[in-house]
């Protein structure tokens, strides 16, 4: 989410062009509500939170735009996720103001959204309110005529004026007042507006444009990213710090395609050291594993608290790749860590992952008051409370928590710099960070380097019983298909680097879920959203969102993932039919490349392509991997076709700023170099088969699809691929074919050949 240097202090947008940093904001204990709007109905948790203000809000839809028509109303829209810091403030702030409530129901048709349900509502009004205002967030606040026209917009505004801004209070009474005296003006600016909006927001191929020259795109991203590198602590800011897997997995395929240069050692050590500095600091949950959305600070040490689906899919993803690479097993623990987080705390006992967890939570069960960060930090008392045995073998009076404390760093009066601390919310607190290595600390305390991992392993397993006994953060178990399709992806990669067979079948259970409760077979169709129950069922919205573009591609990714890691063909039956469904529903026939949502939405004033590498890749980015994956399994060139114009469409964002779109420049060199085709001809039981296997998933080859040819020429792979069928196994061992546009090696019996194939 939206990040500035302080911990949760958004940039805040307001109609004067005046900037400020917002105040904090309590949040009291649940009481019985006196009010009850529309969202009582909706499935949202977000929408929920809002469902007994004062305010009389409407979901987004057709009842609220003809109310707004009929009643010749402005709409106040207000857009925000149930684990939004500013987006609790201000709803304790003037959401629950029964005054304010008042004046925004007299003089508006008041809208909420959840923009993780709707990206693509969220998508159009913040691309306004960034464009107006050079700067967003969430909350974000907008004003639109009874036509949906923006014409007005910020992020958070405090309750009353301040000093140096304009309360939210004299906002909605001075637009008001415009409508009244000025309405013809006003209709006419957001007519003007939307043309300007839709001018500047249009991506498409311009005249004969072919794909940008991949050895140019990767050498610019490169250097661009080699220039915002943080040599000491990783990472590419100062502050505040996100993890962009994205980043990483550009560094290590162009690794990958320059492993004997100067500068494929140094992608390769920019991405394994920013993984590690990130594992180590506290943005890594050292005690409920997992991590943090971003860190405050250039040492990855206080973080912004929530955690989210989309990183941990990612993340797990990243750090499976890096052990694949390193071998070292620091890499493999990470993936577990993060893995066992995501089994143990957002999973839905159907098989689909929830979506995030609050930053925010009352410190004890009495406090009346959330904070956050409460259910993570601890004073020096409390650990040495937890931790006072004496540890033998050690310098004489040592104990646990002596050891403990020294390696995370803890300090008697805390160890959070005010700076990151702007409401004192973590006074005296610690952020568990890992100061020392297991050597060093070892030799503090005169101990065996051999025994530390055991004693801050019980360290960490008994602050993790005394935490359970904390109120938990909010959980929002709304299911998303595009982030259930990030934590496939992560859960099969790393079921084959890590060779855990039960990280395979997690994968498929979730994906499982995804066709039964997030796809319509009749139509073929995904949906957006499920949601858990109060009986813990699976529940669906009177009228289901329809799937968008990052919903399609991140599943069809994941489905590619999970063949590879199962070698089941029904997930590749399902992706090259959810990819046919894409191109139906997305693809811009005149300007190339995809729309973020489909054209059926007569509500959504702009249809927009994202161009954008962020906390998850554009979906255009990603798209282009997935359509070379599904020409190599289907045959169907015309996906190829579509992935260079995809690239020619982003060309001049390619070649000028790929740092914007590290996936998508990654994507060219996939482009470029022409996906190997890796086919294993064996019984997929045999012991030969699987080592063969084996070989293929030790390797980091960003240009590689798998496949198994498992001699059953009435399964869908042999009847998408007519030459599978000539290739036979020599001397009736396991074989393997490495094929480029369907023209093959010579066949291969041993996996060190193998290996040397895969690695030039």
């Amino acid at each position: 989410m939206l990040a500035a240097p302080l911990r949760r202090v958004r940039r805040c947008v307001f109609l004067t062009g005046s900037m400020t940093m917002a105040t904090g904001g309590k949040t009291s204990p649940p009481s019985v509500p006196r009010h009850a709007n529309r969202l009582v109905n909706e499935k949202s948790p977000y929408l929920l939170q809002h469902a007994h203000n004062p305010v009389d809000w409407y979901p987004w839809g057709q009842e609220a735009f003809d109310k707004a028509k009929k009643e010749n109303k402005l709409i106040f829209l207000s857009v925000g996720y149930s684990t939004c810091h500013w987006c609790h403030v201000m709803e304790e702030e003037s959401f629950k103001n029964e005054e304010i409530g008042e004046i925004m129901n007299k003089n508006y048709v008041c809208i909420k959204v959840d923009r993780e349900e709707r990206p693509d509502v969220d998508k159009v009004y913040m691309t306004f309110v960034q464009a107006t205002s050079g700067g967003g967030g969430w909350p974000m606040s907008v004003w639109l005529t009874p036509d949906l026209k923006p014409f007005a917009g910020g992020t958070y505004f405090p309750p009353e004026d301040g000093v140096h801004r304009v309360g939210f209070r004299t906002v909605l009474l001075r637009i008001a007042e415009q409508w009244k005296e000025n309405k013809d003006a006003l209709l006419e600016n957001s007519q003007k507006i939307l043309e300007a909006l839709l001018h500047v927001s249009e991506i498409r191929v311009q005249g004969q444009e072919s794909p940008p020259p991949s050895k140019e795109v990767m050498a610019t991203c490169f250097q661009q990213l080699s220039n915002s590198y943080d040599e000491d602590y990783g990472g590419f800011s100062k502050s505040p710090k996100f993890p962009t897997p994205v980043n990483l997995n550009f560094l290590f395929t162009y690794w990958a395609l320059h492993r004997t240069t100067p500068e494929g050692a140094q992608a390769l050590q920019m991405a394994l050291h920013t993984l590690k500095m990130m594992a180590h600091g506290g943005i890594h949950d050292h005690v409920g594993q997992g991590f943090h959305r971003y860190s405050t600070d250039q040492h990855w040490h206080v973080p912004h608290f929530e955690k989210m689906l989309y990183d941990q899919g990612q993340l797990a993803a990243a750090y499976s790749r890096a052990f694949q690479i390193s071998g070292d097993r620091f890499f493999a623990d990470v993936v577990q860590d993060i893995l066992l987080y995501v089994s143990r705390d957002l999973s839905d006992q159907a098989g689909g992952f929830y979506s995030a967890e609050d930053a925010d939570s009352y410190p004890t069960t009495a406090s009346g008051e959330k904070r956050e960060g409460a259910f993570c930090v601890w004073a020096a008392e409390e650990i040495r409370a937890l931790l006072p045995d004496p540890v033998e073998g050690a310098t004489e009076g040592t104990t646990l928590g002596d050891i403990f404390m020294h390696h995370y760093g803890v300090k008697e009066t805390g160890n959070v710099s005010p700076l990151q601390d702007p409401h004192q919310e973590l006074k005296g607190k610690n952020v568990l960070i890992v100061r020392y290595s297991p050597e060093l600390t070892a030799a503090r305390f005169g101990l065996e380097p051999g025994r530390l991992g055991a004693l801050l392993r019980e360290g960490r397993q008994r602050l993790s019983a005394a935490r359970a006994q904390r109120p938990r953060p909010h959980l929002d178990t709304k299911m998303l298909a595009a982030w259930n399709g990030l934590m496939i992806s992560g859960f099969a990669q790393a079921g084959v680097a890590l060779g855990e067979q039960e990280y395979v079948s997690r994968a498929a259970r979730a994906a499982a879920f995804l066709r039964r409760h997030l796809f319509d077979p009749a139509s073929g169709r995904l949906l957006r959203s499920c949601y858990r129950g109060e009986d813990d069922s699976v529940e669906q919205s009177a009228v289901p969102i329809q799937g968008f573009l990052e919903d399609y591609v991140f599943v069809i990714q994941a489905l590619f993932d999970l063949y590879e890691a199962s070698l089941e063909q029904g997930w590749l039956e399902w992706a090259l039919q959810l990819q046919h469904m894409q191109d139906k529903l997305f693809w811009d026939p005149k300007g190339f490349a995809y729309f973020s949502s489909g054209a059926d939405d007569p509500s959504l004033l702009l249809r927009l392509k994202n161009d954008q590498d962020g906390a998850e890749p554009a979906a255009n980015s990603v798209t282009v991997t997935n359509l070379l994956r599904a020409a190599c399994y289907s045959g169907h060139t015309e996906w190829v076709e579509k992935a260079g114009q995809i690239l020619a469409a982003f060309s001049e964002r390619l070649q000028k700023i790929p740092i914007a779109l590290p996936e998508m420049a990654r994507a060219t060199a996939v482009f470029h170099h022409t996906l190997k085709q890796v086919v294993i001809c064996g019984d997929p039981r045999g012991e030969d088969t699987k080592e063969m296997l084996r070989c293929v998933h030790s390797v980091f080859s960003p240009n590689k699809v798998l496949m198994l040819a498992d001699g059953d020429s009435a399964g869908f792979l042999y009847r998408q691929l007519p030459f599978l069928a000539s290739l036979e196994r020599k001397d009736g061992k396991a074989t393997a074919y490495v094929c480029s546009n369907f023209a093959c090696s010579l066949p291969v019996t041993s996996p060190q050949e193998l290996r040397g194939m895969l690695c030039p």
